[in-house]
């Protein structure tokens, strides 16, 4: 024995494009200052190994290099220009 079961058809639904805009935006302003941080501790590192600063926070490992910390301070850059971007329904690319 078969029972088939009919339902109506609901509302179809829409994709909206750009619907997380405000989260895009809220993450772009607390990435903006992280970047600027990254950017001071690069820039701290390479005042300490020139000897115009006092020792760096970070002695050893991969994160006591000034370049490490000058990537991330571009790649938060880039990843908040990108989100501002979003957020204000610019093009991304």
């Amino acid at each position: 024995m078969r029972i088939r079961l009919r339902f109506e058809r609901g509302a179809r639904v829409h994709y909206k494009y750009g619907k997380n805009r405000r989260v895009a935006l809220a993450a772009a302003s607390l990435l903006a200052p992280a970047a600027v941080g990254a950017f001071l501790l690069a820039v701290w590192r390479l005042a300490a190994d020139m000897q115009y600063a006092e020792k760096f926070a970070i002695s050893g490992g991969f994160f006591s290099h000034w370049h490490v910390w000058f990537a991330i301070a571009a790649i938060l850059t880039l990843i908040c220009i990108r989100l501002n971007r979003y957020g204000r329904g610019g093009p991304l690319f």
